[in-house]
């Protein structure tokens, strides 16, 4: 071969080189994208960036607030700042920090200001809320059924309440008659299903849901969170869509926890304060937020978000409640043979469904947030009966879930009614309402989805009350052998 075809070939293999280096890098620019140095926001939220010496990047917003800033300490920046036109290396007094000893100091720096990109969502072509695409109440109650077991009236009240105000948004007071928001409060004992209840209606209803707990919330000042988070969460749930955000669902959980503390004289920052720094929100108004981030922040971009059209829906299990309840029935006992005893309601599990707005005075909760949640009902305590239900009934219940397991391993799942009975006995007596379920299953079938896998003649396993009691073991049925064989447990 002559030294010319050499010459010749070194070129072509310089050249595919290239040519890879440069798919390479294009391969890169669509899996990665840059993130702020300061804010460290991606580009799919803050913009094109600005490329600084030694590969740092800055988005557009945290660049002028520099400027701003050395505008303010006379460094030539300000308002009349133009990005477009500044030559970043001849800048005055940019000596202050010196890039090449950033670019030494953290030499991968560049690659940490790399973000892989979150694939794109599919965009549902879902037309603005028309008040003629709003299920009426029988519907969304019907809907709710399929997931969630009894609390008929609790379901009632929250289909009415959602398709009057989602009606009142749609409208937007047409005329000079304006609607008031249909914000809620739910009681209920741990584990009733009030948060399952919001979930599954916010996912009926294909609108953004934040869900936050008020534990965590204090006063502005203090370490916590800000009230204003909540909306932020929001935010963040309609993926920065401001006006998907504004015809969303709040949900505060453990609202109880802000009850007025009693016979304290320190500051309540986290109690009263609170309560009061939520009725602008509860009403309506116009809140600053952060764009992107969770707190606000001198670079984070803020936004206005007006919460007049978002639905507020607070919950608690308001622990003693009861007994302010009793105390307010039992006014009226007296003695004689007519007379109403003082034991009267001490077994009815119940007791919460006849609270009212003055027993939650009593309890710590100021008038004037009882007053901007004007639905207030209370959801019901879970009998025997009802644990049965809900390891049975719903879409995506329990039994269900596990059926789906085995099957994947072609094996056939089922429970007796007495072993349903049995794990709803001993969920009711670990009173921590349907939670229970779960940890009780888990326990009892962890044997089960060891062994099955270990055995392919396996064909049916049947769970029975014995296995649950643990007097015995479940039924294991073989493949092609009618004939059940029991087994015991070791």
């Amino acid at each position: 071969m002559s030294e010319q075809d050499n010459d010749f070939r070194e070129i072509i293999d310089a050249s595919s080189d290239e040519e890879i280096k440069v798919e390479d890098e294009n391969k890169e620019k669509d899996e990665y994208e840059d993130i702020c140095y300061i804010c460290r926001r991606p580009e799919s939220v803050a913009g094109k960036m600005i490329h600084i010496p030694t590969d740092i990047c800055i988005c557009n917003d945290c660049m002028q607030k520099t400027f701003d800033s050395m505008g303010s300490f006379g460094f030539g920046g300000g308002d009349n700042a133009n990005l477009n036109n500044v030559d970043l290396t001849k800048m005055p007094n940019i000596s202050m920090i010196n890039l090449s000893d950033l670019g030494g100091f953290m030499p991968n720096m560049p690659n940490s200001q790399k973000l892989k990109k979150k694939k794109p969502k599919e965009k549902k072509e879902t037309p603005v809320l028309d008040i003629k695409n709003i299920p009426a109440p029988h519907k969304i109650k019907a809907e709710l059924d399929e997931y969630v077991v009894g609390q008929e009236y609790a379901k009632k009240v929250m289909s009415v309440a959602v398709y009057n105000h989602y009606k009142r948004v749609a409208t937007n007071t047409m005329d000079e008659i304006e609607i008031e928001k249909s914000n809620m409060l739910m009681i209920g004992p741990t584990g009733s299903g009030k948060t399952y209840l919001v979930k599954t209606l916010a996912r009926l209803l294909d609108v953004p849901l934040a869900i936050t707990d008020a534990t965590s919330l204090t006063e502005a000042g203090y370490i916590g969170d800000d009230i204003e988070s909540v909306v932020s969460k929001l935010l963040a749930a309609a993926d920065n869509d401001v006006e998907r955000a504004e015809q969303g669902i709040i949900f505060i959980d453990e609202i109880d926890k802000l009850a007025k503390k009693k016979n304290t004289n320190q500051r309540d920052v986290s109690g009263e304060s609170v309560q009061q720094g939520m009725l602008k929100l509860l009403e309506g108004a116009e809140v600053e937020v952060p764009v992107g981030a969770s707190s606000k922040n001198a670079m984070v971009p803020m936004t206005m978000i007006n919460t007049k059209n978002i639905l507020f829906i607070c919950g608690g299990a308001f622990p003693d409640l009861e007994n302010i309840v009793k105390e307010r029935l039992n006014k009226s006992s007296s003695m004689g043979f007519m007379a109403d005893l003082k034991d009267k309601y001490d077994k009815e599990e119940n007791i919460l469904m006849k609270a009212t707005v003055e027993d939650l005075k009593n309890f710590g909760m100021i008038p004037e947030f009882l007053g901007r949640l004007p639905i207030l009902f209370s959801l019901e305590a879970l009998d025997e009966d009802m644990y049965v239900r809900i390891l049975k009934e719903p879409k995506n219940a329990i039994i269900k879930q596990y059926q789906k397991l085995l099957e994947l391993d072609e094996v056939k799942l089922d429970f007796t009614e007495e072993a349903l009975h049995a794990i709803a006995k001993e969920a009711k007596s670990r009173e921590l309402g349907a939670r229970a379920l779960r940890a009780i299953i888990e326990e009892f079938m962890l044997d089960i989805m060891y062994e099955i896998p270990k055995d392919d003649n396996i064909g049916e396993v049947i769970i029975t009350e014995d296995y649950i009691t643990k007097k015995g073991g479940p039924q294991i049925m073989m493949r092609g052998c009618p004939v059940l064989e029991d087994k015991k447990q070791s």
